[in-house]
């Protein structure tokens, strides 16, 4: 199974990005999608995770409301519609993927993307 993470890049604040996640092979609505991001100087956190069937989907608080993670089985992609960005949201995003783990530990995933950079200016 591989990730590409595509659709980063320098916005200005407030305005929307969206990011996309394709995923390799025949069994991605198997796979339970998350993103992560990461800043400089600064951990791997959760952004957002959507279950494989799409029913659980779980936001970081900083994110609530602004950000919308999503599916297309289909398509075996995971996007990330963001919106009203901020500064603070200026981070490398990682897309990743795990056949029976839901949570907020990015070791615990199965599959990793390679990033995307999201800059956001002020």
């Amino acid at each position: 199974v591989q990730l590409q993470a595509s659709g980063g890049g320098l916005v200005q604040a407030g305005d929307s990005l969206r990011l996309s996640c394709a995923v390799s092979g025949r069994t991605f609505r198997s796979y339970n999608m998350g993103w992560f991001r990461q800043a400089p100087g600064e951990e791997r956190n959760l952004v957002a995770r959507i279950s494989d069937g799409g029913g659980t989907i779980v936001y970081a608080d900083s994110v609530k409301g602004r950000f919308t993670i999503s599916r297309d089985n289909a398509k075996n992609t995971v996007y990330l519609q963001m919106s009203s960005l901020k500064p603070e949201d200026t981070a490398v995003y990682y897309c990743v993927a795990a056949r029976n783990y839901r949570g907020a530990n990015y070791a615990d995933y199965d599959y990793w993307g390679q990033g995307t950079q999201v800059t956001v200016s002020s």
